[in-house]
This record gives C-alpha cells, structure tokens and sequence, in this order.
C-alpha cells in the first residue's frame, strides 16, 4: 500500500521548482531594474575619470567640442606599444583640429610596461605627457608619476609640455646622460629614458597620422 508521504513528495517537489523558480524571475528582475538605474551614474562616473585623465594633459579652455564623443577607435598600434585596441580623442575649437589625445606604452621600462597619456596639438607640439600605470621601484623610478614627484613645482614628466618635433631634434628628445635635454635624476636612468623615448614615438606617429586621424569619421 502506498503512504501519504509517497503522492505528495512529487507535489512538494514540483512546488518547490516553481518558487524558486518564481523567486529567481524576482531577482532577475530586480537586479536588471537596479542596473538599469545605476547605468547613467555609472556611465558619468567613467566620463568624469577620462575627463579627469584628459584635463591633465590638455585644458578645456583649448577646444569646444564633446572630446569624449569624437573619438577613434585605434587597432594595436606598434609605434604606440599598445597591443590591444585603444581609443583616441580629438580636440577641435569651432571645428579646427587642436589636439589629438590617446595612449602609449613604453615596454621597456626598469620594472615593465609604463602606460602614458598623451596630447600631441595639431601643430605638432605636446600639450601634455602623464604617467597612468607603472610599476617602478618606490621612491626611486617612480617620480614619473606627478602624484609621486617630490618636485611639486615643476613634475619631472612636465618637462615634454611643449615640446615639438620641428623646434627639438631626435637627438635631443633623450636624457641628458645620453646626450639629449632631458633632466633625470641621479640612480633612475632606465625609467625616464623609457619615457622618453615612447614620448618622442608618440609625437611623430601623431605628426605621421594628424590628417588622416582627424578627417576620418568627420567632426562630431
């Protein structure tokens, strides 16, 4: 003879399959309703940081255009020693060309990749040069950096603001322990001359590619 427990134990299971069924339609839902939400704050939150990033290289009061809006996607590029996809951002003042802005990598710094935004003015001088990922020695290698820079009046990595490719030779973008204008400081040679370098590649793919760079897609 069959027991009580034995019809209902399918009754219960099924039961129990369609709340926890129910119960994760709820919480899918309330997870998209709170994503949905959240979506602008977070978007202007990532806009605010590029902007932040960007302002350090290139002042607003230079350009009138939405620089996050008229963009470039660049494929891996090697002059810039960037391996993966990047974007580039280019400044316009009543829709004349005034800057490019995008990243580089130099590889060859004393403890690895050093990842830099750069700012290069149509007219082929750098508006700005900074340091956003790195992994030098502390207190050694790292005064790259602005924000780890004991020279709070003039920043080692301010030394390329304007610069340009027509007024200094490739002879003189390296340190000055190479023969070059660049300052650096005692016992950390490697890592500004890897900026250095990656700077002056930068300058040129931007002069190289200013047109074309700056035509392609149109103004936005």
């Amino acid at each position: 003879m069959s027991t009580a427990k034995e019809f209902t134990a399918p009754g219960m299971a099924v039961r129990t399959a369609a709340i926890l069924f129910v119960f994760v339609i709820i919480f899918t839902g309330l997870l998209s309703g709170a994503y949905l939400w959240t979506k602008p704050a977070i978007e202007a939150s990532a806009a605010e940081e590029k902007m932040k990033l960007v302002d350090e290289v290139l002042p607003r009061s230079e350009y009138d255009n939405n620089l996050l809006a008229d963009t470039v996607s660049l494929p891996p590029t090697a002059e810039l020693g960037l391996a993966d996809p990047t974007t580039l951002y280019r400044a316009r003042k009543a829709g004349q060309p005034v800057a490019l802005v995008f990243e580089a990598v130099a590889p060859d710094g004393y403890a690895g990749k050093i990842r830099l935004i750069v700012a290069v003015r149509a007219t082929g001088e750098v508006a700005g040069v900074r340091v956003t990922q790195h992994k030098e020695t502390p207190g050694l290698g790292d005064y790259v950096e602005v924000r780890k820079d004991k020279n709070k009046a003039r920043p080692w990595i301010t030394q390329f603001t304007g610069l340009s490719l027509a007024q200094v030779s490739d002879r003189e973008w390296k340190v000055k322990k190479d023969g070059g204008r660049i300052d650096y400081y005692a016992g950390a040679t490697i890592t500004p001359r890897a900026v250095t370098k990656a700077t002056l590649k930068a300058a040129q793919w931007a002069a190289a590619n200013r047109d074309r760079l700056f035509a392609e897609g149109g103004a936005r």
